[in-house]
């Protein structure tokens, strides 16, 4: 695509690629608290309890499985959880308790859950996790967003004619591609002390095609670093017979980092974004 305007190509950018799965993986919700939700219902005895520290501790001795559901009810995906105040400091282990019952029962009252469990704040820790576990994988999207620019460009590849594992390949290291076709990638790989692995790479007749793709909505110093990696990248790849790069991104995330992704544009022919995609820029880079 010969002489390209930059901001021209910039303002074809998406504001967004996230479909209707990309804001909560529900499925994933579920499974996680059907995984504990026994022991939460036997947690949901405690609420409103009258006696709660006493009652806490008659549970957790015929019971003691439920206290790997504590973390989670602090929005913590982990079985240890560290605390330190003036009565010393504590790594409390919550699959393989390391304490005693008195000593859990602190932790329950300082970090706030026997208040909430005993004043009504909840009336149910199975739908209070379910909502806990909503949260927490609200942090899951910035993987699938990524994920979802790697999957439109694979279904483009495909589109061309493209068969996984006999023409193009997903997530390939650079010790896999030279092995499997004896290029020498070590211009890209500092001389063997960096394995880089690619998105994809396409394999044609007389050209290997090796691929980046990524989709940033919101801005930050990552696209920056992202767009000086690619443009040295490149340059890099520019010195190897047979081999080329191309980096296929998009996101209204650009916007503020327009000067480095536009330096990269400048120097690198095979960058494009879902519009060129629509445009069937595969079928006339990948030849």
């Amino acid at each position: 695509m010969p002489n390209r305007n930059f901001n021209d190509w910039l303002t074809t950018f998406r504001k967004s690629i996230a479909d209707y799965k990309y804001y909560i993986d529900f499925p994933k919700v579920h499974r996680n608290v059907n995984a504990i939700k026994v022991e939460l219902n036997i947690l949901n005895s405690l609420i409103g309890s009258k006696n709660i520290e006493a009652d806490f501790e008659k549970l957790i001795k015929k019971y003691p499985e439920t206290l790997k559901c504590i973390p989670l009810l602090l929005a913590v995906r982990a079985n240890e959880m560290y605390a330190i105040d003036g009565d010393g400091e504590f790594t409390y282990n919550f699959k393989s308790p390391n304490y005693s019952v008195n000593q859990y029962k602190v932790f329950m009252r300082k970090t706030g859950l026997f208040d909430l469990m005993q004043n009504h704040i909840v009336n149910n820790l199975v739908d209070y996790a379910t909502g806990v576990e909503t949260g927490l994988d609200s942090n899951g999207r910035k993987n699938r967003g990524g994920h979802l620019m790697e999957n439109i460009v694979e279904s483009y590849i495909q589109k061309a004619g493209f068969i996984k594992d006999i023409n193009y390949f997903k997530e390939m290291y650079i010790h896999s591609i030279t092995e499997k076709w004896g290029i020498d990638l070590s211009a890209i790989s500092n001389t063997g002390k960096t394995e880089k692995r690619f998105d994809y790479v396409v394999k044609t007749e007389n050209q290997i095609y090796v691929v980046e793709t990524n989709c940033y909505s919101s801005g930050g110093s990552k696209l920056n670093e992202t767009a000086r990696s690619y443009k040295q990248i490149a340059q890099e790849v520019d010195t190897i017979d047979r081999v080329t790069f191309v980096w296929f991104t998009d996101g209204a995330g650009w916007i503020s980092a327009r000067h480095n992704l536009e330096e990269t544009f400048d120097i690198m022919p095979h960058i494009y974004n879902i519009n060129d995609l629509e445009n069937d820029i595969i079928g006339e880079v990948f030849k």
